[in-house]
């Protein structure tokens, strides 16, 4: 389900940009719909997570984002053919995914594993995402550049339809409820803790913090090269931005069951230093060349840095939510605060770039980037207990 549900979930924002670019959208009413999505993906974390707390039927709640992501796709991919709403329509509906899977993902993962075997299981999680991602990117480049600029959207509504049904495989009697939401042992198992005490936990506030700072640097700067690359680099185009995408969802597919094993042997917070110190890095990097190399090897950094902190965000919060049956609701106020400053991010750069210039604009990134690193330096400890409850 992992590698299917991959197929337009997180390459579905960087190609929207670009596609758009290419229907002759400027900068910024490309990052005023980009930020229509992530606004929709605000809305619906928070209350998508504590419905994936509250329900049993944690596959239908997955099939239902999947339904909507796939109409959100057939929607862009007759954008041209539309009035201009239907793209900030699409970019709602798949804005509101983000509320609805990532928290049944975590779900079911967690009901079917426990807390014990999390950490690997998100690995794979990841690994076979990110393979879906490889997979897809390839198959939208060479339909943009091969057929027409809207069936890269139909590739990505059509590949909907195995994850539905690779969903359909996963027995809901194989999901435990209490250890779904990461409930207390026993005769506890039915208690939840008040939304209150997780604004109360120090730990949880200040990974939250450092989260929302990376956002802040990340969410827009693949975007950003994708408007570039579609001004500058005409033949082709689309092929050379699944490059970009293609690049580190290789280097996920092969880090983040490394990441999710390791973690277990040496905690959390040495990996997560690596994965936030890269992204100032990253931003450095891009600030100084456009050659494609060059963003060949920022893309291998983000890929360094998105195995980590995707595995290690859910293990954190995994960890810093034990025993109180909230772990979904985390889940969805960690997305609701990312997806607010990824709306800034990708809001705010394109005009910060139309102001400093295509190469400067990354510069004000790259600090960002180093004050998330330096907050989760000086203030935060290691959170992976020295034994589990399960």
């Amino acid at each position: 389900m992992n590698f299917f549900v991959a197929d337009v979930q997180t390459g579905f924002g960087t190609f929207v940009a670009f596609y758009l670019a290419q229907l002759g959208w400027s900068q910024a009413n490309v990052g005023v719909a980009l930020a229509v999505g992530g606004v929709a993906g605000v809305v619906s974390q928070i209350p998508g997570g504590a419905l994936a707390d509250a329900v049993t039927w944690k596959r239908g709640l997955a099939a239902l984002g999947i339904a909507m992501i796939g109409t959100a796709a057939l929607l862009l991919a007759l954008a041209p053919d539309l009035p201009r709403v239907s793209v900030f329509v699409a970019e709602l509906l798949h804005g509101a995914t983000a509320g609805i899977i990532t928290p049944a993902v975590g779900a079911i993962s967690l009901g079917l594993v426990g807390r014990r075997a999390m950490s690997l299981r998100t690995g794979r999680n990841y690994r076979y995402s990110a393979a879906g991602h490889v997979l897809t990117a390839a198959l939208m480049g060479a339909a943009g550049s091969y057929l027409s600029k809207g069936s890269i959207f139909f590739v990505a509504g059509v590949l909907c339809v195995p994850a539905l049904i690779a969903l359909g495989f996963i027995r809901g009697d194989e999901i435990d409820y209490a250890k779904a939401r990461n409930a207390a042992t026993g005769k506890r198992k039915d208690d939840h803790a008040r939304i209150i005490d997780l604004a109360k936990n120090r730990k949880l506030v200040l990974f939250a913090a450092a989260t929302v700072l990376f956002q802040l640097a990340d969410a827009s700067m693949l975007p950003l090269i994708g408007e570039n690359l579609a001004t500058s680099i005409r033949e082709h185009a689309a092929i050379w931005m699944s490059g970009l995408i293609i690049v580190p969802q290789i280097v996920v597919a092969i880090l983040a069951p490394w990441v999710g094993f390791h973690s277990e042997k040496r905690g959390r917070r040495p990996l997560l230093l690596i994965g936030f110190g890269l992204e100032p890095i990253r931003a450095g990097v891009l600030a100084v060349s456009g050659y494609y190399p060059i963003l060949v090897a920022a893309q291998v950094m983000s890929g360094v840095t998105g195995a980590i902190i995707g595995v290690l965000t859910v293990m954190v919060l995994t960890d810093l939510t034990a025993g109180t049956g909230r772990f979904n609701l985390a889940v969805g106020a960690m997305g609701a605060l990312s997806g607010i400053a990824a709306s800034v991010s990708t809001s705010a750069t394109g005009f910060l770039f139309q102001a400093l210039g295509v190469r400067l604009g990354y510069l004000p990134l790259a600090v960002v980037a180093a004050a998330a690193t330096a907050l989760l330096w000086v203030f935060l400890s290691e959170t992976k207990p020295a034994q589990y409850e399960d």
